[in-house]
């Protein structure tokens, strides 16, 4: 079954799209970490990672934590606003604030709404609000957090989502039948195209991801429908994040960092 989904997956390459170029990666640099998952790192070139429940961020001999044992595991961690990190933890249908320190700022009890919502997408966005995925309603909506108040931006979406992304304009997401979809503050969706067939994947622009297949990493091109490998990087890893040009591999060993030009 697994050589037969390879096959295909090979082929539906082969058939849909070019590959004539490769992305060279070159190392800049390496950091140990001992975690069960990195979760990226802020412009202020602290790394966050998760070991054992525990939020960590770190930067040479500084460091910080964060536990909630009622909690358990957050399923989702947001750290774009170094000075405002989202913690979701979707089986208590809760949302966690966080300060630069990972000191608690605020908890939100999604459930004690007054509009009633059960959230399986979350993120921040602008002017001092969430990103919210109903699940409910099938609706993608804004919450102030400061007022309370949830307001849903878009009628109930077809289909189930598979993966998803924001930024403080944008919510992203690629549903079950691998397409991409975009929608911003004002409820406006659009269409970006049918994705690969992925293990792992990254949103890297509104043209380019980067994904994970059969333990080799790609840059899929949806203008001009072009899939290129990656080479020159680990071999063997858990997961990797994408920002601003470098590419951080994290392994049994730690974090490597590479650069790479994706337009």
């Amino acid at each position: 079954m697994k050589k037969t989904f390879l096959l295909f997956f090979i082929l539906f390459i082969a058939v849909s799209y070019g590959q004539d170029k490769i992305f060279v990666a070159t190392k800049l640099d390496s950091t140990a970490l001992v975690a069960d998952n990195f979760m990226g790192y802020d412009q202020f070139g602290f790394y966050y990672s998760i070991k054992n429940n525990v939020l960590s961020k770190r930067k040479k001999d500084e460091s910080f934590e964060y536990k909630n044992i009622s909690l358990g595991r957050p399923t989702k961690i947001d750290v774009q606003n170094p000075l405002k990190i989202m913690l979701f933890y979707e089986n208590f249908n809760t949302i966690i604030l966080l300060d630069n320190q990972l000191s608690e700022t605020q908890k939100i009890n999604l459930s004690e709404n007054d509009v009633p919502i059960m959230a399986t997408a979350t993120g921040i966005a602008s002017q001092n609000r969430l990103w919210i995925y109903n699940s409910l309603t099938q609706q993608i909506g804004l919450f102030d957090y400061l007022k309370n108040v949830f307001q849903s931006i878009t009628p109930s979406i077809s289909g189930s989502i598979k993966y998803y992304q924001s930024d403080f304009n944008t919510f992203q997401w690629i549903d079950n039948n691998l397409n991409w979809y975009s929608c911003d503050v004002f409820g406006k969706i659009s269409s970006l195209g049918k994705v690969a067939f992925f293990d792992q994947i990254q949103i890297a622009s509104n043209q380019y991801i980067i994904f994970l297949k059969e333990g080799k990493l790609y840059v899929q091109d949806l203008k001009n429908k072009t899939i290129s490998p990656i080479e020159n990087v680990e071999k063997s890893f858990k997961n990797f994040y994408y920002k601003d040009q470098i590419l951080s591999i994290f392994t049994n060993q730690g974090i490597s960092n590479y650069k790479i030009s994706i337009p």
